[in-house]
């Protein structure tokens, strides 16, 4: 009989406490939610807008082995995550095992270490109440939403289809960005640089048109163009100023759950719920060599930049250890407005923990993130990057030309960390040492002049990282739900990620039409943000969450009424390929299944053929010069292959070919896809013996 029962959500998490508890203290794992609504209906009263909690089909023995254990131990505590998902986990589980809501039995762990887990335990409390109602009124609306519209679009459209409170606004924004896009109108600019020598050293360096008798210029023809290199040609080139200065660049801040997911795809190309689920089990727990199981990071769903006095004195020892004392600057970083800041910043739990001391005990994925955190955190209290600075402003008549540079001084936190960006950048290094030492009145010769035509580009799609900075920004959704917004709007097939960016699909421009169209007031940026505020209302005790519900469902079952009635029916025109078909003549059209897209005759069902869609690019293979098809992995990643492989020709690459490129061979694609098929296999296998074992006991 166990004087202590810790009831935590996965089973590496319990391991890991275990190993700080011991004695009489029994830890086990609820698998994540064991209540939820009915899939089968929508399990809302709309009167009262009281919800029907079924426990989760498949947890029945896990639920009463939990109840068994619970009337065994003296004390139950309920350790699930600590976040609005915990809490409610933590609460159903309290009503599944009778225990009083005025009891004092929640406990928290911000990391999974020693001295958090002893201390934690020694501090339980109350079940928040204020969190529950903020997760039941997002979990009510969010039902409300799916299970009201939902039909909508499988009465005027297609069966199957289905929409979401949020998803509905990021496939929005995605549809929106696409249509700006289609409808940009690319605008012609010219940029001038010149070549110019100190007479004196006769170094030569590049200055760039900016102006023209002090006031910004913009050139859009080569009529222009040609009428400023007519006097640039015959111009006096004279130094105007010279500005010698200094610039410091400061570490960003140490991570948080929107900010990791960013930096985990730009710099490792990790898809947001790859990105989650590889920091979960860092946070529970993995099995270190000398240590056992260890808690590696805190926890990683939250908004804030805060550190710990602990973690911050920990970061000063280490600096000072490995770099010196004058790398180390004690920073505090400032929270945004609307950060919850129940959590500190995502960190390592142990900074003598260095990521290439425990290579060994992690998988590349869980080494690459953790170095990831570490390095950042470390960054986030160093000192600042210094770089000696000039700028030039030279004269040739009229016109105002401009030279800048800069160079490394101190490298301060770049030594370790650099923060990288979404679209690629100058570089930061600009060469200052190629700019001669000149002083105002120095007359420069000019060597060469040349003009480059460009022309404005679009807005770049959105990618997983981008569409999490914008879905931040804009304050829609939380930490917790970004992963799964692109995780279902993908699995929908309203979008789909071509080269990493996000693209929408017709089936999404169609269904996104009818929601705006009809939906407006609910599928927008404005009211979904604002309902993220009423939820941290209701958080807080501010708002009674119920209130919030009723004042959305009045109007909004107006609105659905109304659209069921007037709105006619869809269809929805299958996309027609340049395949005919065998059997019957008629041109193939794209359908798409569960596994993605297929050809199949518009005939149906008087002929029923079907075959895989082979999807070609326009560019030939550079090994054979064979066509190039496009298609996905078991985990929906795609990669191009030559058309001959493997009969003669073994081309293939995660990356599109261009034009004119040079073969180069690559086996980690193939590696890669031969792991999956194998993986695919053993699971198969498994089922099968699954199956045949079931039938035998049956028989």
């Amino acid at each position: 009989m166990a004087d202590k029962l810790i009831i935590v959500e996965s089973p590496a998490k319990a391991n890991t406490i275990k190993k700080f508890l011991g004695g009489s203290t029994k830890v086990v794992a609820s698998m994540g939610h064991v209540r939820d609504l009915p899939k089968s209906k929508l399990g809302i009263d709309t009167n009262n807008f009281e919800p029907e909690y079924i426990n989760i089909r498949g947890k029945a023995s896990l639920i009463n082995s939990l109840k068994k254990d619970a009337k065994q131990a003296k004390k139950v505590y309920l350790a699930t995550d600590p976040d609005r998902e915990g809490e409610a986990i933590a609460w159903h589980l309290a009503y599944l095992l009778g225990i009083d809501k005025d009891e004092v039995c929640r406990v928290t762990f911000n990391e999974i270490t020693k001295e958090t887990v002893k201390e934690s335990m020694k501090k339980p409390r109350k079940i928040d109440l204020n969190l529950i109602d903020a997760q039941q009124a997002r979990r009510v609306l969010d039902r409300i939403v799916g299970y009201k519209i939902s039909p909508v679009l499988w009465k005027k459209v297609k069966r199957g289809l289905s929409a979401g409170r949020v998803q509905s606004v990021a496939v929005k924004l995605i549809v929106d960005r696409e249509e700006e896009i289609e409808n940009f109108i690319p605008v012609e600019y010219w940029n001038i640089t010149a070549i110019v020598s100190d007479k004196k050293t006769k170094t030569k360096f590049e200055s760039k048109l900016v102006g023209k008798d002090g006031k910004k210029i913009e050139l859009h023809s080569k009529e222009e163009v040609d009428e400023v290199l007519n006097v640039l040609e015959k111009a006096r080139y004279i130094v105007k100023d010279v500005t010698v200065g200094e610039k410091k660049r400061n570490p960003a801040p140490p991570f948080t759950t929107s900010t990791l997911q960013q930096e985990a795809s730009r710099k490792l190309g990790f898809p947001i719920k790859k990105t989650m689920s590889v920091a979960q089990g860092l946070y529970e727990g993995v099995k270190i060599s000398d240590r056992g199981t260890t808690g590696l990071i805190t926890y990683m769903r939250t908004d804030s930049t805060r550190i710990s006095d602990e973690a911050r004195k920990a970061a000063k020892e280490q600096i000072e250890k490995i770099y010196g004392e004058n790398y180390y600057e004690n920073r505090f970083y400032k929270a945004k407005a609307d950060a919850q800041d129940a959590h500190e910043a995502i960190r390592p739990s142990y900074v003598n923990i260095l990521p290439d001391d425990i290579k060994d005990s992690l998988t590349p994925d869980q080494y690459k993130l953790y170095k990831l955190i570490y390095n950042r955190f470390l960054a986030s209290q160093m000192s600042s990057a210094v770089y000696d600075t000039i700028a030039v402003d030279i004269k040739a008549d009229e016109y105002d030309l401009k030279t800048t540079g800069q160079s490394i001084k101190f490298k301060g936190f770049m030594t370790l960390y650099v923060e990288g960006a979404d679209e690629e950048k100058e570089s930061e290094e600009l060469g200052i040492a190629s700019i001669p030492y000149l002083e105002k009145q120095d007359e420069l010769k000019k060597e060469t002049l040349d003009a480059k035509q460009s022309y404005t580009e679009p807005p770049a799609r959105y990618t997983e990282a981008s569409l999490v900075k914008v879905l931040e920004e804009k304050g829609i959704g939380r930490p917790s739900t970004y992963a799964p917004i692109i995780t279902t709007i993908l699995a929908r097939n309203y979008i789909e990620k071509v080269q990493k960016q996000l693209v929408p699909t017709e089936l999404g421009k169609v269904v996104n039409k009818l929601l705006i169209e009809n939906f407006s007031d609910i599928i927008n940026v404005e009211f979904t943000a604002n309902m993220e505020e009423e939820f941290d209302k209701i958080a807080v005790g501010e708002e009674n969450w119920k209130k919030v519900i009723k004042d959305f469902y009045d109007p909004f079952e107006v609105v659905i009424n109304k659209v069921e009635k007037e709105l006619e029916h869809i269809k929805l025109e299958d996309p027609v390929s340049d395949v005919p078909c065998e059997k019957c003549g008629r041109m193939m059209v794209i359908k798409i299944g569960r596994y993605g897209k297929f050809l199949a005759c518009p005939g149906y069902p008087e002929c029923r053929n079907a075959k895989p869609y082979v999807e070609v690019i326009d560019v030939p293979c550079p090994k054979c010069g064979g066509k190039v098809q496009i298609r996905k992995t078991k985990k929906r990643r795609t990669y191009y292959i030559c058309e001959n492989n493997p009969k003669s020709c073994d081309y293939i690459s995660w990356n599109k070919p261009k034009e004119g490129e040079q073969y180069t061979e690559n086996k980690e694609v193939a590696n890669e896809i031969e792991e999956e098929t194998k993986k695919k296999r053993a699971t198969k296998k498994t089922t099968r013996k699954k199956t045949k074992t079931t039938r035998k006991k049956k028989k």
